[in-house]
This record gives structure tokens, sequence and C-alpha cells, in this order.
């Protein structure tokens, strides 16, 4: 009985020098109780702290045969980013540039060339390339009186989101025979930004600036959400936006035996050439959703 009650005295001993160890190391502030939590989670800026959109998974693409594909039309779209319905791509919250320059310059997209007016994906930027790509040069020249000498300076200055007003979209139109349905698939989006003469302050042409991969930046874009002005709490990302259509756009190019643009078709001389790239723009639309509708038979 005596051996017994000096083991148990011992073990009790024992415990308590362990635990008093214990609360010298991890001092007062140190201690995690139950009732702990995280300052990100006590200290929110907002009613609950939003992970919908950075837990968000997008849905990969239904695999589609090369046989079920019946037509396809290839069609270049401008977004009008100072349009009331695209004003989302110039919020100086979180501009839809700022968040391509930040997945080119993190590695997590790949910025490629572009030929004329069509993207070419099999050249892409290099590191110092996707760098300039978010810089835009300009050349002065001075000319020394003295010498007679002139002296050409480049200036190199940041392209920001207010310079780029429009976008550009490739996307295939396609007819999915076993699905029976007229689908879209966008493949590429560009920022253009115009070139502007800086004695005049005309616009001298539209510049891209790079091209992106759609398919492959999709999940990139999933984890931005994009302002909403009717609901702060609406759950739409850029992925969202581009896979629901919600921005207005018109159609400058689709694809035909000479490879012309839709203004092409009109004389740059005349007075009505700008209008009626516009009214031909939407008759393509109309023929676009007529030949789905043309081909149910009711």
């Amino acid at each position: 009985m005596n051996n017994f009650l000096k083991y148990t005295f011992l073990f009790s001993f024992l415990l308590g020098t362990i635990g008093m160890n214990a609360q010298t190391k991890l001092g007062a502030e140190d201690i995690i109780t139950e009732s702990s939590e995280p300052a990100e989670d006590i200290y929110v800026d907002d009613i609950v702290a939003k992970r919908m959109i950075t837990e968000n998974r997008v849905l990969q693409y239904e695999p589609i045969r090369e046989a079920d594909i019946a037509w396809q039309k290839t069609i270049y779209r401008v977004i009008e980013t100072r349009e009331k319905m695209n004003l989302a791509f110039r919020t100086p919250v979180k501009p839809f540039f700022s968040i391509l320059r930040d997945l080119a310059m993190n590695g997590d997209i790949t910025l490629f060339r572009h030929d004329g007016v069509a993207p070419d994906y099999k050249e892409p930027f290099n590191a110092a390339e996707v760098e300039n790509a978010f810089f835009s040069t300009d050349t002065t020249s001075t000319i020394d009186y003295d010498t007679y000498e002139e002296t050409v300076a480049i200036n190199k200055s940041e392209v920001y989101y207010e310079d780029v007003n429009r976008y550009r979209l490739k996307e295939i139109w396609f007819f999915d025979e076993e699905a029976s349905m007229l689908k879209v698939r966008i493949i590429g989006v560009a920022p253009v930004i115009d070139v502007v003469d800086p004695e005049t302050g005309i616009v001298k042409y539209p510049e891209v600036l790079f091209w992106i991969y759609y398919p492959t930046a999709r999940e990139f874009l999933s984890k931005h959400r994009v302002i909403n002005d009717n609901n702060d709490m609406a759950p739409m990302t850029w992925a969202d936006l581009f896979e629901s259509r919600f921005f207005s756009s018109y159609i400058y190019k689709i694809t035909n035996v000479l490879d012309k643009r839709v203004q092409d078709n009109y004389s740059a001389t005349d007075e009505r050439s700008g209008i009626n790239a516009l009214l031909e723009s939407e008759q393509i639309k109309a023929e676009l959703f007529n030949f789905e509708h043309d081909l149910w038979e009711y």
C-alpha cells in the first residue's frame, strides 16, 4: 500500500512539472485554446469571409469529336470597354487588364504574338517581352542648334487600364451534331490600345499588345470577381462573364476566301463607311442565329 502511494505521488509530481515547463515555454500570448480564431476570421471587412470565388473550380469543356462538328466559323469580335455594359473592364478596383498583367508576371498565363488580325499561338513571348508588353515606347528627337546634331531619345511608359479601350476576341461557332446545338468557344483574348500622335493628339492606329489562349486562362480568371453595379454579392467571375457572354461586342471579321475584315469592304474615304461596317456586323449576327433556327423544323 505504501509503495502504491509513493508511485502515485511521484507520477503526479512528474505531470505537474511537465505542465509548468510547457506553460513557461509557450508564454501567455502563445497559449492556444479551443476558442482561439485566426485574425483574418475575426477582423472581416464584410458580413462573412467570402470564399466562394477563391474555392471555385471551373468545369472542363465537354469533349467533342471532330466527326460531330458539321459546321463551324471563326469570328473576331471587339469589346468596347467604354460602353455601359462593358464598364466592368474599366473598374479602378480591379480592372481586367491588371488581372492579365498579374497573371502574366506570375507565369500563370502565356502571352503570344499576333500575325495581323489573327493570333499566333506558336510563338510565345519570352521573359523580356512579357515585361515590355505592359509598357509603351515613344521616341522624341531634339536638335542641338550649336552642332546641328539630332538626338533621339526613347521614352518608356507603363500601359494603364485606362489606355485599353478595346479587347479583341477570337471565337469559333460550330454546330454539334451529337447535341444538335449551335455552340461557341472563345479561343483568344487580346487588349488593344490606341497609338496617338504626340504632336497632334490624333489616333494613328490601334495596336494589339498580345494574345492570350483563353482555354488555359479560364481556371485563373475564375478566381477573380467581376464588379456588379446591381449586387455586390453576385458571384460572377471573369470566366463566368465570358462563358455567359455578359458583354457587348461587334464583329469586325469572319473567315472568308479573301481574308478581309468587315471594314475592308468599304472605302476609307466614305463618310458612312463606319456605319455601314456596323450594319454589316449586325447582319452577320442575325445570319448566325438564323442559321441555327433554320436547322429546326416546326
